[in-house]
């Protein structure tokens, strides 16, 4: 018993990876330099040389007319993200039967698309790609950009379960006792979201869904018109913007904070 157990256990556990065939990094740009933004998601492979990063940067800003300053910027971004990847290569992560619910609600151009769906995290063979082409296919969606930008939200997500899982696992074995940090990872975030197959279709195992559930998993596409993709374009260049001052804000406060303290504690030293 001890033995199946305990090979039980090892198949549980994997390097690091993105549970996809390819293992490709997720990523996310939100730039404003000189009053001007530039948002764009994509897909990299984390074995290109480092090179590759800065010709990408001053591609892009050469195709979008960007002021030749967010060449640094975009690049930074990029190499900043892979070395996060990369610093989590090589560790242990947990593993298993696991199914978990993936959600959808993005914008591309004027097409929302809002769905969810189950994705299997034990299938190293999946891919999100394709998934999306043939999402958008059965959609009827038109828009050559949807796809891409559906299998980097699928890739998003799965990359922070990957993330959540080498977390658990370092905790584990940190724990002193096997079954406290048994009972911590059974409890963790990346566990957390793993659904009960036998809760979820019941003891027959049915995968066939209660008619009140149907709305739950149906996608919803919305076109949207000129003037609706105006108004949401607005709001979301209000709201980066806000952001942005109150981080401003936030850090003029601890500068204007820190100096006070500087002042008091060379009262103080005089005094003393």
């Amino acid at each position: 018993m001890k033995s199946l157990a305990a090979a039980a256990s090892k198949q549980a556990i994997k390097f690091f990876r993105i549970p996809t065939a390819e293992n490709l990094v997720p990523i996310g740009l939100d730039l404003e330099v000189d009053g001007q933004r530039y948002k764009d998601a994509f897909t990299w492979n984390p074995s290109d040389p480092d090179s590759e990063v800065v010709v990408f940067a001053k591609r892009t800003v050469k195709d979008l007319k960007l002021p030749p300053t967010f060449i640094t910027h975009i690049a930074q971004s990029i190499q900043t993200q892979l070395m996060e990847f990369r610093s989590l290569e090589g560790q242990e992560m947990y593993t298993g039967e696991k199914i978990v619910p993936l959600k959808l609600d993005i914008r591309v151009n004027n097409t929302v698309i809002r769905d969810q769906f189950l994705w299997d995290l034990n299938n190293f063979d999946s891919d999100p790609e394709e998934f999306a082409r043939t999402l958008c296919k059965d959609l009827d969606i038109r828009d050559a950009e949807v796809a891409p930008a559906v299998a980097v939200a699928i890739r998003e997500q799965l990359y922070e379960i990957a993330v959540q899982s080498v977390a658990s696992a370092r905790e584990t074995r940190i724990s002193k006792k096997g079954r406290r940090g048994a009972e911590h990872v059974s409890s963790s975030k990346g566990s957390g979201i793993s659904l009960d197959l036998v809760k979820l279709f019941g003891g027959k195992s049915s995968v066939i869904r209660k008619r009140k559930e149907w709305d739950l998993y149906e996608p919803i596409v919305d076109l949207l018109s000129n003037e609706e993709v105006e108004t949401l374009d607005a709001r979301e260049e209000r709201n980066a913007r806000n952001k942005c001052l109150k981080v401003t804000v936030c850090q003029g406060a601890s500068t204007n904070i820190l100096k006070e303290l500087k002042v008091s504690w060379k009262k103080v030293v005089s005094i003393l």
